[in-house]
């Protein structure tokens, strides 16, 4: 047990000073807390100054446990942990106590506020007395990487990672990678083919020496921890043989079968039973569809076999399950439109002429099913008025609370398409404009100068119901215009309707094959919103793109490209430290009843089949204490939270309680 204990107050400038006398309680707690020897309050613990105080009195004082109270331990853990390493105190012998944010932030009265952080003080001088020295765990890196999602962001960290010059595997779902990028026209606000800066990247990503492809496949199983995680990727049937297949389109070309595109075409356009998703498609080979295609339905046709000039079509090919070990995952699988049919008064699904913005992006496309043409549902009328409605699936209780980011400047561009290329009038309903980065409010400013039609409010309605003789045949929108004060009804040609960004369907199911947590809306949950966004709390795995949340491809791109970097210094480094605060299994005591397996959540305990009992995994084992808490047998530890050190830390937090009872 600990006997010599330093004790450290920061004022945080008047962050905690503000609403606590920390004077008085580095006072107190030199003067009641049994072992402390040195009790000091300092303006900035945090700064170089206040560290090396620390360091001086480990040193002079032969202090054995520290006790820092600031802010969180996520912030600044780390930063008195080295402080106290440096000295030559175990870094696990320094408890910090939260006087910022459970105390100061939250608390308005001084002497509340004192007495409050007396008792987290005493709390932690109690518990770390009890703390013993933990050695953290190394690890080897495997240099090859996981990167799931062939989207903008994907494709950044993949390339970023093997133009380092080490192995990558690419996972995509769908037969081609690009990802939603690949579908758009323009992107704002500069305006430039969206294929154009893209299809060079994905070309660079299917050639590249270190990278392997594996599209049209899907994630099936991740075992192991970081430095050492082995995956099962599932590589779903093309009924094509990649090695002989040229792409030379013949195939697609003789296929007699023509089919609704449900998914690059957004049901805009049609594509054969035997396809690659677009011209660019990487890879070039083909899929077939089994459901339309006529020879898997029907047993007749065989069309595509009889014409392919090297015989690489291949009815009877299954699907394969291969097998892999990388030192490192990350997540980049993207995002869904909101289906608009929720929104049944924008009527969507139900009046021809309302479109989503996924529609229209394929509509004014140059590759699109209309050759860049902005056309109604008929295929040859130019709209004369087109409404864009705004936040369709955002920030509504009844959808989505959040904001997604881009739906403002999409509508803006589509704006700017609709009228370079036709004469039309553009009417955009929106709530608030959100344009905040580089060249935004720009791009928006130059809406205003091109004759874009803005009115600020929440759209109650979309119909066509004519009321006045001017709106027969159209579309009419009606909604609050809150600048003028009044309702309007706008009749319209066309209606688009900006659908917010959703999660994955299955993001939740593939984040707890990796040991993710998802936030309420579905995103991923990266390990601090703002000083990690890229890490996640397993270690190993990491988060880029539109899975972590809603955000444009610049933004994107970064996150694609710090996932990378953030994977290439630990490869680079060779092994990986991971934190020894890990639970314990007493084998010789554990029933095997395995509770512990099904209820950890980060997957960090197997089951032992011969010796039947549950052991720890440690190196995945984050220490959450889920499993300490449920055994019923009590054979499970949690270092440096065990049962003699929580006791203590609550009898110290009840000091004041204890003087009552005594008095």
């Amino acid at each position: 047990m600990a006997d010599k204990i330093g004790i450290y107050v920061c004022h945080c400038g008047s962050n905690i000073a503000g609403t606590i006398d920390v004077e008085e309680v580095a006072r107190w707690a030199g003067k009641n807390i049994e072992g402390v020897v040195v009790s000091r309050d300092y303006k900035f613990m945090c700064s170089s100054l206040g560290q090396q105080m620390i360091e001086d009195d480990i040193r002079k004082e032969g202090l054995t446990g520290v006790v820092v109270g600031a802010c969180s331990p996520h912030l600044h853990e780390k930063t008195f942990r080295n402080a106290c390493k440096r000295a030559g105190l175990n870094p696990f012998l320094c408890q910090m106590t939260n006087l910022r944010e459970h105390v100061s932030w939250v608390n308005s009265d001084k002497a509340a506020g004192t007495k409050k952080a007396k008792a987290l003080i005493f709390a932690s001088a109690e518990r770390v007395k009890r703390q013993k020295p933990l050695e953290p765990m190394e690890v080897e890196v495997n240099p090859a990487t996981l990167v799931v999602g062939g989207g903008i962001a994907g494709l950044q960290a993949t390339l970023e990672l093997a133009d380092a010059g080490y192995p990558v595997y690419l996972v995509e779902r769908e037969p081609s990678i690009g990802g939603h990028m690949a579908q758009f026209d323009k992107t704002f606000p500069t305006l430039d083919c969206s294929a154009c800066i893209l299809t060079p990247k994905m070309s660079e990503v299917g050639q590249h020496e270190n990278v392997t492809l594996l599209t049209y496949s899907e994630l099936e199983e991740v075992s192991g921890s970081v430095g050492n995680f082995k995956v099962k990727i599932r590589k779903k049937a093309r009924y094509i043989d990649y090695d002989k297949c040229t792409g030379c389109g013949i195939c697609t070309e003789k296929c007699p079968r023509k089919v609704i595109d449900d998914v690059f075409e957004a049901g805009m356009g049609y594509r054969k039973a035997i396809y690659s998703p677009f011209p660019q498609a990487v890879p070039r080979i083909p899929v077939i569809d089994t459901e339309n295609c006529t020879w898997f339905t029907r047993g007749k046709c065989q069309v595509c076999s009889k014409v392919c000039p090297t015989d690489a079509v291949d009815y009877d090919q299954k699907d394969e399950t291969v097998e892999l070990n990388v030192g490192n995952i990350i997540m980049a699988t993207g995002w869904k439109l909101f289906d608009c049919k929720r929104v049944p008064q924008y009527g969507f699904g139900r009046l021809a002429n309302v479109y989503t913005s996924m529609e229209f992006e394929r509509l004014c496309n140059a590759a699109g099913p209309t050759s860049g043409k902005i056309v109604m549902r008929d295929g040859k009328t130019e709209p004369k008025s087109v409404a864009i409605v705004h936040c369709v699936g955002s920030r509504d209780v009844t959808s989505n609370p959040y904001c997604s980011g881009v739906c403002c400047m999409a509508a803006l561009k589509f704006g700017h398409l609709v009228l370079e290329k036709t004469k039309a009038e553009v009417y955009s309903f929106y709530i608030d404009m959100r344009t905040p980065m580089k060249e935004y409010e720009e791009f928006y400013q130059r809406l205003l100068g091109e004759g874009m039609h803005f009115i600020r409010g929440k759209v109650a309605e979309v119909t066509d119901a004519a009321r006045r003789p001017e709106e027969h045949g159209k579309l009419i929108v009606q909604a609050e215009d809150t600048l003028l004060g009044k309702q309007r009804r706008i009749p319209v040609d066309m209606v688009i309707l900006m659908g917010g960004l959703e999660p994955q369907a299955d993001a939740k199911e593939l984040g707890i094959k990796c040991g993710l947590s998802c936030s309420m809306a579905g995103w991923y949950t990266e390990r601090h919103p703002k000083l990690d966004p890229v890490a996640t709390m397993t270690d190993g795995v990491f988060v880029a793109g539109v899975c972590q949340g809603p955000k444009d491809i610049p933004a994107s791109v970064a996150q694609g490209a710090a996932a990378a970097a953030r994977v290439a210094g630990m490869i680079a480094k060779g092994i990986v430290t991971i934190e020894p605060i890990v639970a314990s299994i007493d084998e010789e005591n554990c029933s095997g009843c395995r509770i512990c397996n099904d209820l950890c959540p980060f997957n960090a305990i197997e089951y032992d089949e011969e010796k039947k009992v549950s052991r720890v995994i440690t190196a995945l084992c984050k220490g959450c204490g889920t499993c300490v808490a449920a055994c019923p047998a009590g054979v499970i530890t949690g270092a440096h939270f065990n049962n003699e050190q929580i006791f203590a830390e609550i009898d110290g937090i009840l000091w004041d309680a204890r003087e009552e009872a005594t008095v």
